[in-house]
C-alpha cells in the first residue's frame, strides 16, 4: 500500500488552495516526495501567488480542469462545487487501487456541490456512496478529546429516530477498533446520553434506558472497556481530563460543540469504517477571508499528520 497522501484541493473559490500550497511548501523535501495535491493547477499558482511563496507546485499536483479557471475567490459556484466534487472522486479511485494511502481534504462548500448536481450532506456521505460503503462514522480526533458521532448531518428529531440499540453498539465497534489501530491498547470508551441526564429513570425521555444502555451492554460483554450511558453535561469534562479515551457522542452539535471549544484550530475530522483512510480538516470554506492569504493552515497541518499517523500504523 502507498504511503503517499492525496490532498484534495476543495471547493476552489475557498481557502482549500491557499492551506493546501502552505502546508506543502512547509513539508520537508521527503514529505513533499510523498505528497499530492487533487486539484487545479492554475488556481493552486493563484492562491501561491497570494501567499507569495515560491515552490514549484506542477510535480506534486494531480491536475484537474476547471472551467474559466482560476475562479473569483468567495464567490458561491456550481462550477466550483463540481471540481471539488471531481478532485475527491479522482483520489477516491486512486486510494482504492493503491495509489495513495490516505486522503485529507480541505473544505468543500455543500451549498456549491448541491447546486452542481452532487447531492450529499457532506464528506462522509460523498465517500460512503463513492466507496459503497454502508456505513461511515465522523471522528474528530484532539490531543485531549476525541468523539465519534452516533450520527452527523441531519435533524435533532431524526438523530434521536437514528439512536437505536443497533447502530449505538455498531458505532462503540468503530470507535474502539479506530482507537485500536492508532496505538491504544485497551481505549476506555463514554457514551454520552441523548436526553438531559440520561432521562432521570424515564423523567426526560426513556431513549437512554430503552436504546443506549442495551448497546453498551453489548459491547461490554464483547470485551470493549465502555461506560454509559453518562449525562452529556459531564462526560465531555471528564473525557477531556484524562478518564475516557473516546466519547460516543448522539448527534452532531453534542460531540462538535465542545471539541471545537477545546481544539477549533487543531481537531482532525476522521472518517472510520470507510474502505480507504481519510482525514480532513475541521473548518468551512471561508469565503470571506479566501485569496487574502491570511488563512490558518494549522489545521491541515494537523489532518496531515493524522493521515501519515494512518498509512504507518498500516504498514505495521
Amino acid at each position: 500500500m502507498s504511503n503517499i497522501i492525496g490532498i484534495t484541493m476543495g471547493d476552489p473559490c475557498g481557502v482549500g488552495p491557499e492551506i493546501a500550497v502552505r502546508a506543502l511548501a512547509e513539508m520537508s523535501a521527503e514529505d513533499r516526495n510523498r505528497t499530492r495535491i487533487y486539484g487545479n493547477l492554475t488556481t493552486l499558482e493563484k492562491a501561491r501567488s497570494a501567499l507569495n511563496i515560491d515552490v514549484d507546485l506542477a510535480p506534486y499536483v494531480v491536475d484537474l480542469p476547471i472551467e474559466g479557471a482560476p475562479l473569483a475567490w468567495g464567490q458561491l459556484s456550481a462550477v466550483a462545487g463540481d471540481a471539488a466534487f471531481r478532485f475527491i472522486e479522482k483520489a477516491v479511485r486512486d486510494a482504492e487501487a493503491g495509489a495513495i494511502g490516505c486522503i485529507v481534504t480541505a473544505p468543500i462548500n455543500k451549498e456549491a456541490l448541491n447546486l452542481a448536481g452532487h447531492h450529499y450532506d457532506g464528506h462522509t456521505g460523498m465517500l460512503r456512496s463513492l466507496t459503497g460503503s454502508k456505513a461511515a462514522y465522523m471522528l474528530l480526533a484532539s490531543d485531549r478529546l476525541k468523539v465519534i458521532h452516533v450520527s452527523t448531518h441531519v435533524s435533532l428529531q431524526e438523530a434521536i429516530r437514528r439512536a437505536t440499540t443497533e447502530r449505538v453498539l455498531a458505532t462503540i465497534r468503530a470507535g474502539d477498533a479506530h482507537l485500536k489501530r492508532i496505538g491504544y491498547a485497551a481505549p476506555k470508551i463514554a457514551v454520552a446520553g441523548i436526553n438531559p441526564h440520561c432521562g432521570e429513570n424515564g423523567l426526560f425521555g426513556t431513549e437512554d434506558d430503552d436504546q443506549i444502555a442495551p448497546a453498551v451492554a453489548a459491547a461490554r460483554a464483547e470485551g470493549i472497556d465502555v461506560h454509559g450511558p453518562i449525562s452529556a453535561d459531564t462526560v465531555f469534562y471528564r473525557a477531556y481530563s484524562g478518564a475516557f479515551d473516546l466519547i460516543v457522542a448522539q448527534y452532531h452539535d453534542q460531540g462538535h460543540i465542545p471539541i471545537k471549544l477545546v481544539a477549533f484550530d487543531t481537531a482532525v475530522n476522521v472518517s472510520v469504517d470507510l474502505p480507504i483512510d481519510r482525514t480532513s480538516v475541521d473548518h468551512g470554506t471561508a469565503f470571506d477571508i479566501a485569496g487574502k492569504g491570511i488563512a490558518n493552515h494549522g489545521n491541515m497541518n494537523s489532518a496531515i499528520a493524522y493521515a501519515r499517523k494512518l498509512v504507518s500504523g498500516r504498514a505495521k
